[in-house]
């Protein structure tokens, strides 16, 4: 009596299902510190949950990204990374198609983050994000 084994089929890279999500688009993200540093010398934008430092650039070169900077008075490290995930799915869902492609954001938390209603949150960093030249629009 032979005995087959249990081994699935050989799976090649065509066969393969490839996941994507074309609903929400992820931006990039500033990871050295250069980048951080660079933006620092543009615009800042104030809020009472994170200050909103923005910068922009005329080169040709591809920008459209964010960083996030959670410093250690907010609280150890594990506040601090909830912190950072609020504010890296608010930017996700809700902020990243009103981000300019020739600017890089780098958004400075505070600890209000925790405790502000996740839509509020969203609200505050879409109209951070647009600036002030849209405050009117906002308005209305």
């Amino acid at each position: 009596m032979a005995v087959k084994s249990f081994r699935p089929e050989h799976k090649t890279p065509e066969t393969i299902p490839v996941k994507t999500n074309k609903k929400t688009s992820k931006p990039g993200r500033i990871q050295k510190r250069a980048g951080f540093l660079s933006v620092r010398a543009g615009e800042k934008r104030r809020g009472p949950l994170f200050l909103l430092e923005t910068r922009r650039y005329e080169d040709g070169e591809a920008h459209g990204q964010f960083g996030l900077t959670v410093s250690k008075k907010c609280g150890n490290a594990v506040v601090r990374n909830r912190i950072r995930r609020r504010l890296g799915e608010a930017m996700r869902l809700h902020a990243a198609v009103d981000m300019d492609a020739k600017s890089d954001y780098v958004i400075v938390a505070r600890r209000d983050v925790l405790n502000a209603p996740f839509l509020e949150l969203a609200e505050e960093l879409k109209r951070r994000i647009r600036g002030p030249k849209n405050r009117k629009q906002d308005a209305e």
